[in-house]
């Protein structure tokens, strides 16, 4: 005789088997392990894209702080009228919205070194002495194969902080190295390490020091360690004024990096914007190619928002630094883009003036 538990128990024993809940256990996933979801319009380009926070050795801090437009223009921007557009490419649009904000952050006050800043701020150093710092690290920038944006930031960390903050000779160079540091952090994807930039000075300095003064730059900074530069338009400028050049694509490139490096030696250049800097660079660059053509053309006025009049007395300067004529005693500059891997542009001739009708285009 069934008991009342044994009747239960033969009832359950004939309905199916419920299927077992697995429980998956869920894992953290860190950014390198996403997968591509293969959207070329969202892959990353360039570092900057990608928010990096290394463990830098013999660092007293690290870098964060990144400018959204880095990534867009390590190659030239597209303009409407190419008729070879590709999906990777920006519309003209953010290319517009791009471009205003650089415009916009360049002239900033607190990313703009102070003109008139060596005489009113600094009392034991001089422009000679800048122009002697910079060339010099120059050679420190190819000694260790750094990007140009790296020297470009690094000497205008060294201006916006002696606009700020007077500085001994005797810490002068150490204000190089240490601003060539942070600048280095910021761009380079593997960076040379403090002891590195303390061997280049023949341990003139020891690492103490150079923490020391990459903490009191910084600090003088606000870390506002971001901000455009003349290399930063110039990439820009290169893809549009490069379109109908009839030489080298590569030597005109060159050409511009050299002049663009030469205004770096001479203080009396930082009273003019980046932009207008590098304006000036693809005007003089066009016309050292081709002295017998007109270097500004209606087109290249619209496109950078300048008129040649507008560019020339930067132009001019650029002229007597390419001739000489200025900053002559420097020597580190001239004969890096002496070299074939330059293709020599150092060496190209260039007529001893810029006729003055090349300067009537207007928009």
């Amino acid at each position: 005789m069934e008991t009342r538990a044994s009747k239960k128990r033969a009832i359950t024993n004939q309905q199916p088997p419920q299927p077992q809940v697995i429980v998956l256990k869920r894992h953290r996933v860190v950014l390198g392990e996403i997968p591509d979801l293969s959207f070329p319009q969202y892959q990353p380009k360039h570092k900057f894209q990608v928010l990096r926070n290394p463990n830098l050795n013999n660092s007293t801090t690290t870098i964060t702080t990144l400018s959204p437009l880095h990534s867009n223009l390590d190659k030239p921007l597209p303009r409407n009228n190419n008729p070879k557009r590709s999906n990777e490419e920006i519309d003209e649009p953010y290319v517009s919205d791009i471009v205003d904000y650089l415009r916009t952050m360049e002239m900033q006050k607190k990313r703009r070194p102070m003109v008139g800043y060596m005489e009113n701020v600094q009392t034991d150093i001089t422009s000679n002495m800048r122009g002697t710092l910079v060339d010099w690290l120059t050679e420190v920038a190819d000694e260790y194969k750094l990007l140009p944006e790296t020297l470009h930031l690094s000497i205008s960390y060294v201006d916006r902080f002696l606009s700020i903050q007077p500085v001994k000779r005797s810490k002068f160079q150490l204000l190089g190295v240490s601003s060539m540091l942070i600048a280095s952090k910021y761009e380079e994807i593997t960076p040379p390490n403090a002891v590195e930039f303390c061997k280049i000075t023949d341990n003139t300095y020891d690492l103490k020091e150079v923490l020391k003064m990459e903490s009191d730059i910084l600090n003088a900074l606000k870390f506002e360690m971001g901000n455009p530069n003349v290399i930063t338009f110039l990439k820009w400028f290169i893809g549009i004024a490069s379109e109908n050049q009839n030489t080298s694509n590569l030597q005109f490139e060159y050409l511009c990096n050299y002049l663009a490096e030469l205004s770096m030696l001479d203080y009396e250049c930082i009273r003019f914007l980046p932009s207008v800097v590098a304006a000036s660079v693809i005007f003089l660059a066009r016309f050292i190619i081709q002295p017998g053509v007109n270097p500004w053309t209606s087109s290249l006025c619209e496109c950078l928002g300048y008129e040649s009049a507008d560019l020339e007395e930067c132009v001019t300067m650029l002229h007597d630094l390419y001739l000489s004529r200025r900053a002559a005693s420097f020597k580190a500059v001239r004969d890096k883009y002496k070299q074939n891997k330059f293709k020599c542009v150092a060496n190209l001739p260039s007529p001893p003036e810029v006729p003055s009708h090349y300067y009537l285009i207007y928009c």
